[in-house]
């Protein structure tokens, strides 16, 4: 039996999220949201036979359009051209997770009654989610301003039994989904093309999606770097917290408690050491993990407030009797949250690849490059080159979209936040760092091995003895790309409970 969540005003928040799509929970609208819905839409319906002032979109044609006024009889013709002419998507498909989270944060910002739109189409919103029939959306074609227009126009088409969607793990034509579920295609009415379009949820979906991943990485990144400061015989001074107490960042704070909880109990961290100072890939890990706990949970606020708005236009205000046209559909604020967020997640490959190019160079009493037979073995030579790569391109990555602007629609929307762009290349940096630390763990693991007889913390133990029933310890030269393959996967399958997850 799965658990309903009702769209309401409740705040909703990524522990929430991740909670409704682990459990594949249902929708289903709240009586609050059922009457505000309804309010706003009789309240533009009236609006519309009442008054002949011209309202953007609504009765009028869209971007530098706004000022030539379509008759009544067009009204819902107006609507489905929107949608078809603007879905011009190009590129890879979008990972159909993110597609799910933009249809839940598209109804929660629809259900405030500020759209005008019907609850006919919310509800058929919410049957996809339920049913996980998933539109196809590409890459390519948002500007990050007017919303996520050509993204969402995709998402939308189904609705009216155009385009394609996901289901059951194969691609179909709308048309072909809509009669087996006995859904008919929707007559938009007036400003529900508008409402469905305008919007930043392709941008707040993907950061979503990222955010989630974030502190998931940004805890392995802690509990991955324990290991090899005890595979590299690393000093746990730095780790005292009294040097942060002097220097108290939340995320500094937080990063050196925890990994000292990491490797409390110890043998190998409680051996004398030989070395005053450890390189600061090991030694800095609070001052730089730090930082970018620090950086996600700045971007966490930012995208909260932001999955909790009405980010369409124009906007009705009922008991104002108002309709604004305005500019909330402008991803700025994303743009620059997930641009940030891209560069602390690429901070934190960096200094991971600097510790495996630490842990492979035969010092402190490991072998050169991890292996037996250094020289006859090549051992863990180019794992290390694999990463240097990924934090390279991670590099390029990390230019930021959000200082770019290119004027469009005649020069009506002549300053967009390119924060589409902002949100495609963050998940590809989220993909990397995951790659990357599966080949520090993969590294740490081995430079474990070399410390025995002498053991870790109970916890890195029990860490290194899981990871080693899925990738084995490296006694000779074997095709490394299978080894990375099976540390990535371990790493996407570690789970890590809510409360821990969220807590930096």
């Amino acid at each position: 039996m799965r658990d309903t969540h009702y769209i309401s005003r409740e705040i909703l928040d990524l522990p929430k999220i991740q909670e409704i799509l682990e459990e594949n929970q249902l929708l289903a609208l709240s009586d609050e949201a059922r009457v505000n819905i309804n309010k706003a839409r009789q309240y533009l319906d009236k609006k519309m036979e009442s008054s002949k002032e011209p309202f953007y979109g609504i009765n009028t044609g869209f971007g530098s359009l706004c000022n030539v006024k379509i008759s009544k009889q067009h009204l819902v013709q107006l609507q489905e051209n929107l949608v078809i002419s603007h879905a011009c998507g190009t590129g890879d498909r979008i990972n159909f997770k993110i597609v799910k989270l933009m249809l839940l944060l598209k109804i929660q910002s629809l259900s405030y009654g500020n759209s005008g739109i019907t609850e006919e189409v919310v509800l058929r919103l919410i049957d996809f989610f339920n049913e996980n029939v998933l539109p196809v959306v590409y890459e390519q074609g948002s500007l990050g301003a007017s919303g996520d227009l050509s993204p969402l126009a995709h998402m939308s088409l189904p609705l009216l039994g155009k385009g394609e969607v996901f289901y059951n793990g194969e691609i179909f034509s709308s048309e072909k989904i809509l009669e087996k579920f006995n859904w008919k295609p929707l007559k938009l009415r007036s400003k529900e093309g508008l409402a469905l379009l305008n919007g930043t949820q392709f941008m707040s979906a993907h950061a979503v999606y990222s955010l989630i991943e974030a502190y998931k990485l940004s805890y392995l990144a802690d509990a991955i770097g324990a290991v090899s400061v005890d595979g590299f015989d690393c000093n746990l001074s730095p780790f005292d917290a009294l040097v942060h107490y002097v220097r108290p960042h939340r995320g500094q704070v937080k990063t050196a408690e925890r990994i000292l909880e990491f490797l409390e109990g110890s043998e190998i961290a409680e051996k004398v050491k030989e070395s005053v100072q450890d390189p600061y890939s090991f030694r800095c890990m609070p001052q730089v993990h730090g930082a970018s706990k620090d950086t996600i949970r700045f971007v966490h606020q930012t995208v909260k407030t932001e999955i909790n708005s009405v980010t369409d236009n124009p906007n009705i205000f009922v008991e104002e009797d108002k309709i604004i046209s305005g500019g909330n559909f402008h991803g700025q604020p994303l743009a620059l949250a997930m641009d940030y967020l891209a560069i602390a997640l690429a901070e934190l490959a960096n200094i991971s690849e600097r510790r495996i190019y630490q842990l492979v160079s035969g010092l402190r009493d490991l072998p050169m490059f991890l292996v037996d037979d250094p020289g006859l073995n090549n051992g863990f030579m180019i794992p290390q080159y694999t990463a240097a790569s990924i934090v390279s391109q991670n590099k390029q990555l990390c230019t930021p979209a959000s200082v770019d602007s290119i004027v469009s629609s005649n020069g009506q929307e002549d300053h967009v936040s390119m924060g589409a762009n902002s949100a495609t290349k963050l998940v590809k940096v989220v993909e990397n760092l995951n790659t990357v630390l599966s080949i520090e763990l993969f590294n740490a693991s081995q430079a474990i091995y070399y410390r025995e007889p002498l053991k870790s913390s109970n916890f890195i133990m029990q860490l290194v003895n899981s990871f080693r029933e899925e990738v084995p310890v490296v006694t000779q030269d074997k095709v490394m790309a299978e080894e990375i393959a099976k540390a990535k996967l371990y790493i996407k399958q570690f789970s890590i409970d809510k409360e821990i997850l969220f807590a930096n």
